[in-house]
């Protein structure tokens, strides 16, 4: 089988006719290794191979090997063979008639208006593993062998759909698996029909943007809110209309009325009443009935993210607000990103009846759906109870280390440090007085493998209050307690450097 590197050389000895061929070879693998076409560190063929594969003098190879040995652009190592150097020479000598494949650099780039807003507000951080990364499980504990005893038994049958596009929306195993874990699980009204399987939340919420709204129509978010959802909005032109969100959840106005100066009619109404995200408030009853009748009247539709309510330690399962009439114009929104593993890409859409055929179509013709295999071994993973299983073996662990970040907080802060009220399940809210910089703090932090995030930043107007998202369920019990104590030095630090300002 001949390499892909005197296939490379082939095509660049064809191109360059002039010099001798000692030179040519020479020029040829010299500006391959300048160029990062054979990178650093790379195992070059035996010469004789080479001299094989390109039909030439095997002196001719060894001549061209001998000249970027001595140069520095290779070394050989014995009983092993010919590398090219790991850290090449920054003086290295390119002939004049080397052969050039390099595309032009522009001299600048214009992104569009609504791509420099978007690099604006990004969320993403630069880890997203570790003490105390929010919204994070712990993904290992994740039963593979399990998983793998699925996967391989089913893909000794596949049938050939389950390897091409997916025209369903989704596999119609997953999408019955679903239906039926939902209605038991979180009281969600539907069938199977009415499921769309996608690559994440932010691809469903980049769907219903798109085929919900027009540029220029509002959208009510929850104040403060995850980042993603403002940046999917927006990029699609979509107005963001911040609602304030309090113990019950969010807060609209009670003299709400199609034209108030401060609130436009919203196309979308986006809440996440299960567990708030960031805060944790649990919707009541009240609001979640006030919001339904909001949107039934002005014809609106509430997209319900419903992301980690498997994950409650306290209180009554709370029913999804999709469950509370059969006619709620709710569209709801689940992941297995919390419960499982972000990198597994499955996310769910529970639509309304009157939109579910539309959408389906739609998402084909955007997204072009696939992952048959990981959808089916999803569907057979909930079928035979191996979901449920781990979803109460992992509420349990994440309740023993939410409960040692919390005797830790009031151990060495004060219980005033601790947010009231957050039933978040996968981080708490550590409470900062308003003098401290939250986004600073986060900084520092981070340079000591602490990726805490900063509560300011999920607000789009001035934040009125600071504070640190601390995920817990991805940090072992065993290291909690090292890894908070580099939070309450730097925090100290802050808070005793302030008060020696102050004097």
């Amino acid at each position: 089988m001949r390499s892909l590197l005197s296939d490379l050389i082939s095509q660049r000895l064809a191109d360059s006719s002039a010099g001798t061929l000692n030179k040519r070879v020479y020029q040829a693998l010299q500006q391959a290794i300048f160029d990062g076409s054979i990178m650093p560190g790379s195992r070059l063929p035996a010469s004789r191979d080479l001299a094989k594969e390109l039909a030439i003098s095997r002196n001719t190879v060894l001549a061209s090997y001998d000249q970027l040995q001595a140069e520095g652009y290779i070394q050989t190592r014995t009983g092993s063979g010919t590398f090219v150097t790991s850290d090449l020479p920054k003086d290295g000598v390119i002939a004049d008639n080397a052969v050039h494949h390099c595309t032009p650099v522009l001299s600048h780039v214009v992104l569009s208006e609504r791509g420099v807003r978007l690099l604006k507000r990004t969320g993403v951080a630069s880890q997203q593993w570790g003490a105390f990364m929010p919204g994070v499980p712990d993904v290992k504990k994740f039963p593979h062998d399990i998983w793998r005893k699925l996967q391989n038994r089913l893909s000794r049958h596949l049938h050939p759909e389950f390897l091409t596009y997916s025209r369903h929306g989704g596999c119609p195993e997953l999408q019955q698996a679903l239906a039926d874990y939902l209605r038991i699980a979180r009281s969600v009204d539907c069938t199977a029909e009415q499921i769309l399987i996608t690559s994440g939340t932010h691809q469903a919420l980049d769907l219903l943007a798109k085929m919900l709204c027009d540029p220029g129509d509002v959208a009510w978010i929850e104040e403060p809110s995850y980042w993603g959802i403002r940046n999917v909005l927006t990029i699609n032109g979509v107005d963001i209309q911040p609602v304030l969100v309090d113990e019950n959840g969010m807060a609209p106005p009670d003299d709400f009325s199609a034209n108030t100066e401060n609130f436009r009619v919203p196309k979308l109404i986006c809440v996440t009443p299960s567990h708030h995200y960031p805060l944790g408030s649990v919707m009541s009853l009240a609001r979640r009935q006030k919001i339904l009748a909001l949107a039934s009247g002005q014809g609106s539709w509430v997209i319900e993210d419903d992301y980690d309510s498997e994950f409650r330690y306290s209180g009554s399962p709370i029913p999804a607000l999709q469950g509370l009439s059969s006619d709620a114009p709710v569209i709801y929104i689940g992941t297995f990103s919390k419960t499982l593993y972000p990198a597994m890409r499955i996310s769910y859409v529970v639509l309304p009846r009157t939109l579910a055929s539309r959408l389906k179509i739609a998402h084909s013709e955007l997204y072009r759906g696939g992952n048959g295999l990981t959808q089916l071994t999803l569907a057979e993973f909930i079928r035979e109870g191996h979901y449920a299983a781990h979803i109460r073996k992992m509420r349990l662990i994440y309740g023993k280390r939410r409960n040692a970040l919390t005797r830790l907080i009031e151990e060495e802060l004060g219980p005033e440090y601790l947010s009231e009220g957050s039933n978040a399940g996968l981080h708490l809210i550590l409470s900062l007085p308003d003098s401290v910089d939250d986004v600073a703090l986060c900084a520092e932090l981070e340079l000591l493998n602490i990726l805490a995030r900063p509560l300011s930043a999920y607000y789009s107007r001035p934040a009125p209050r600071r504070g640190l998202l601390l995920g817990y369920a991805c940090v072992p019990e065993e290291e909690i307690e090292i890894a908070f104590g580099h939070i309450v030095r730097c925090l100290k630090r802050r808070l005793q450097l302030e008060g020696s300002l102050r004097k």
